[in-house]
């Protein structure tokens, strides 16, 4: 992964234009990847946000916006296969809280709190890992690690 997502996110000092347009981009390029959830350190931007929407394809989307998000309550353990955009092609299993209550400002820059279980809870521990400048993979075992840079190292080598 790019040294960019080793990189602990800063907060977001106001919610204006210039986020909201952050937000619109982060939204498209994760429906367009396609993905589940988009971190702004995934983009380049080392800002404390992300997006995410887990509707399945025959469900409305619904678009979830954290920004400056802090999880308050984790819950349970679960063990989940994940994948990641940044990571391309690998998917693992990794144990998290299966629930937790997260608070954080929507694109409006109103504070709101979620209770969430499931692939949502999944999903918002696996954006705050990026914004804390972690990638999914470090869960897994040094044997594992080795094994999947060498995998990505053969693919960029193939693709080049």
């Amino acid at each position: 992964p790019h040294p960019v997502l080793r990189e602990v996110a800063k907060p977001v000092a106001r919610v204006d234009d210039e986020i909201r347009r952050l937000v619109d981009d982060m939204a498209e390029t994760m429906y367009d990847a396609p993905g589940v959830g988009l971190a702004a350190p995934q983009i380049g931007v080392g800002l404390r946000v992300f997006v995410i929407d887990i509707a399945s394809e025959d469900e409305p989307s619904e678009l979830y916006v954290f920004i400056n998000p802090e999880i308050i309550r984790r819950e349970g353990m679960a063990l989940n296969q994940e994948g990641c955009l940044s990571v391309p092609g690998i998917y693992e299993n990794v144990e998290r809280a299966d629930s937790v209550t997260v608070t954080a400002l929507d694109e409006n820059g109103a504070r709101f709190t979620l209770n969430a279980s499931g692939l949502l809870a999944v999903c918002i521990q696996h954006e705050m890992d990026h914004l804390r400048g972690k990638v999914f993979v470090e869960y897994l075992s040094r044997l594992k690690q080795t094994r999947i840079r060498a995998k990505l190292k053969k693919r960029q080598r193939e693709t080049l």
